[in-house]
């Protein structure tokens, strides 16, 4: 019998109650077709119902991938457990997921994506669920949110702390899919999956393990369909044998607003002098200022923001190829890309699988880490995972848990606060008009980021805005560099809504950050 269906055909084999894992992230390896089909027969028939979905990495955007807003309809959806979720526009109409989290109508939980993709692992193999480290003291652990995102979660714990061996761990069940839906390039008639079109694999090995090893079954998205046979055995990332349907959707986007970019895929390498440079501006002196924290030879997690430039800093003062960059989907080396195409790279030297990355990043493989920021407190916590007043603004935490929880070194960046408008002239910083909108707080909205718990694990904490440079020291957050232009009472410490200790070795800011040609950096 074949494997190969249509997309309504596939989703008329999801039952009423079922769990669905769906492996994506925002609109890369989105199955958004299978998705779709799944949404429009709950429309049509009102089933299946009561389903709880399973998101490492967000399904879908806010820009023409639905994602998991196809399935989202009350009644259809109960749960939803996310690494992340579609985010966009503050003016923009909140994504139904949202929508539909805000007004309790379902139960939904933000679970780190690395720990996700280990709850399903434990599913796989039968064992009985995850102990780590990751997320203590943050909205994480039962003791703050438990991972919550509305009253509906809170009466239904996920993470609990348990004793274990003498010590403290957070304890996450596994989970069990009776649905996997994943996505690939290419399908042979036996289900054989390869990803030569694709930017990441991401976890769609686990998810397919996880279900086929619960009595589930597996629907694989794919853009063709192969004979059997004909597909080179070291290209298939997932056997057909995990592998029960296969529908063909030959004009899916290989990510988020993007048909299609073979330099994403590894087809094809760009010249290094096709990458844009950054415009001069504020913006460009912190990402030169976080590229002076580099070192050759380091292994540097980047995330999105203005850290996301810091590569095309190196570019720009010919260093590129002195760190190797790595990213959560699973691409390690090249140029990671920009905006939509965030969470991709061009020209990469390898893509692991996503989990495989996190188990890199829980551990504190790497080197360096650099992420922006919400919000710090007087701790030195940070918040990137929710803004209360608009919630859809931001993703969720994603794998910002898991690449913080043990990171040797960890550079967050942003602008000192919200809505200044600033310039650069004659190599000095000046504020024309201060920002209404703090972001050193006394207490952050929620702890995605311990400052306390860094502390004591000796991390090496340094937060560079435009105006000053801060480090996280066991007394406080000190401030340590000050921008030329700048007055530390009024332009700094006024503008700080917590205490802000200064160094007695403050400095000012290398005056070459501010000069608009090549700063000379050697790493």
């Amino acid at each position: 019998m074949s494997k190969v269906k249509t997309a309504a055909e596939a989703a008329r084999l999801v039952l009423d109650g079922a769990t669905v894992a769906v492996n994506s992230s925002s609109g890369l390896l989105c199955p958004d077709a299978v998705l779709k089909a799944l949404g429009e027969r709950f429309l049509a028939e009102g089933a299946p119902r009561n389903l709880t979905s399973i998101h490492p990495i967000a399904a879908g955007d806010m820009f023409g991938t639905k994602g998991v807003d196809h399935i989202a309809h009350k009644g259809m959806l109960a749960r939803v457990i996310g690494g992340s979720y579609p985010s966009g526009p503050t003016n923009a109409e909140p994504p139904l997921i949202w929508q539909r989290i805000l007004a309790e109508d379902l139960a939904a939980w933000n679970i780190p994506s690395g720990i996700l993709f280990d709850m399903l692992r434990e599913g796989a193999a039968k064992r009985p669920g995850v102990l780590t480290k990751v997320g203590m003291d943050t909205f994480v652990d039962p003791e703050q949110d438990g991972c919550a995102m509305n009253d509906s979660a809170r009466k239904i714990p996920l993470a609990r702390r348990v004793e274990f061996d003498g010590e403290t761990w957070l304890h996450f069940p596994a989970i069990r899919p009776d649905v996997a839906i994943i996505r690939a390039s290419t399908a042979d008639e036996n289900g054989n999956l390869t990803y030569e079109m694709e930017g990441a694999t991401l976890g769609a090995m686990e998810m397919a393990l996880a279900a086929r090893n619960s009595g589930g079954i597996v629907i694989a998205q794919v853009r063709r369909v192969a004979a059997q046979g004909t597909l080179r055995p070291h290209d298939v990332r997932v056997p057909g044998i995990l592998v029960d349907v296969i529908v063909e959707a030959p004009d899916a986007l290989q990510t988020t607003a993007t048909p299609y970019d073979p330099a994403i895929s590894g087809e094809l390498f760009r010249p290094m002098s096709s990458f844009e440079t950054p415009d001069f501006n504020p913006a460009k002196v912190i990402a030169r200022r976080v590229a002076t924290e580099l070192q050759p030879g380091w292994a540097v997690n980047i995330g999105f923001g203005i850290s996301a430039n810091v590569p095309r800093i190196l570019i720009e003062e010919g260093q590129h190829g002195r760190v190797t960059w790595v990213i959560e989907q699973g691409a390690v080396g090249g140029v990671p890309l920009l905006d939509f195409k965030f969470g991709c790279a061009s020209n990469a030297e390898a893509f692991v699988a996503s989990p495989h990355q996190f188990i890199y990043f829980q551990g504190g493989g790497f080197d360096c880490s650099l992420l922006s920021f919400l919000e710090i407190d007087a701790e030195g916590s940070v918040n990137v995972s929710r803004l209360s007043a608009t919630p859809h603004r931001t993703a969720g935490a994603g794998g910002f848990v898991d690449i913080t929880s043990r990171a040797k070194k960890i550079v967050f960046s942003g602008n000192f606060n919200a809505g200044a408008k600033m310039r650069i002239e004659d190599g000095r910083l000046v504020i024309d008009k201060e920002g209404r909108i703090p972001k050193f707080v006394p207490k952050v909205d929620q702890v995605s980021f311990s400052g306390r718990r860094a502390v004591m694990q000796g991390q090496h904490i340094t937060y560079v805005t435009e105006r000053c440079v801060i480090r996280l020291m066991p007394e406080g957050l000190t401030v340590t560099e000050i921008a030329p232009g700048m007055d530390l009472q009024r332009d700094i410490l006024d503008q700080s809504a917590t205490p802000l200790r200064v160094s007695p070795d403050l400095r000012e800011m290398e005056a070459r950050l501010f000069r608009p040609e090549v700063m000379g950096l050697a790493l």
